[in-house]
């Protein structure tokens, strides 16, 4: 007959490595810990590096655009965008490299790629508008342009282009209140003053043109008499003395 023995040897095992099995849990715990810090603290240094990187790009993106380096200044946001999609600013001078290179429904959507990240943004607001003008899309350059006044009531760059927009559209009344606005904000613009002669002549209203044609030359002298000599907004008053004898 065979005798079943109790394997002490295998229950002493089996209670060693019970015992063994709680102090690795303890250790396993203890290097669990260690190693998700150690991983934490290396993703830490990756991202930081990242942004380090992006924000590098996005200089050295900069540094090209003033240069007038347009298709290197894309390349550099582009890699700086690979890295940080989420950067509203790489996205909007993006676009503005985009605009000088004439590439406008790009732009356009560039600038909308800045919205969606940043809603607030003016700047991407406003130059959208810019593009969408070039784009003859009036009526959305005008919405563009009131998203912007809308963050930036005191923006009076967008205020006058958001006028000539509204005179493309024959809007000429609400062009002029347009122009106010501006200088009501900045009351030595010029380029308000020069824009509210154009809106006066094309509709035929001499008087109040070349009273802010005056106004527009007296804020910059020479610049206005050559261009209003040339600019067809003065078609229907140009054979005006009035407006021939400001001119000369």
């Amino acid at each position: 007959m065979v005798n079943w023995r109790c394997f002490v040897a295998s229950s002493c095992f089996t209670a060693i490595f019970l015992s063994s099995c709680s102090n690795w849990a303890k250790l396993s715990r203890q290097n669990s810990k260690q190693a998700i810090q150690e991983i934490n603290v290396a993703q830490l240094m990756t991202e930081v590096n990242d942004i380090q990187k992006a924000e590098d790009f996005f200089n050295q993106g900069n540094t090209l655009f003033n240069l007038h380096r347009y298709k290197e200044a894309i390349a550099a946001y582009d890699k700086a965008i690979s890295i940080k999609p989420a950067n509203a600013e790489a996205w909007i001078n993006r676009g503005n490299a985009l605009t000088a290179l004439q590439r406008y429904q790009d732009a356009v959507e560039s600038y909308d790629k800045a919205i969606k990240i940043k809603p607030d943004r003016h700047e991407a607001w406003f130059n959208r508008g810019n593009v969408l003008t070039k784009l003859q899309l009036y009526k959305d350059s005008v919405i563009a342009y009131d998203k912007a006044i809308a963050i930036k009531p005191d923006k009076h760059e967008a205020w006058i282009n958001r006028g000539i927009a509204l005179t493309k559209l024959q809007r000429y009344q609400q062009a002029l209140a347009s122009y106010d606005q501006a200088i009501a904000i900045q009351p030595n613009k010029h380029e308000a003053y020069y824009n509210k002669a154009c809106t006066y002549a094309l509709q035929n209203n001499t008087e109040l043109a070349v009273e802010n044609l005056q106004k527009a030359m007296k804020l910059f002298p020479s610049k206005y008499e050559k261009l209003a000599k040339v600019d067809s907004d003065f078609v229907k008053i140009r054979s005006n003395k009035q407006f021939q004898k400001l001119i000369q």
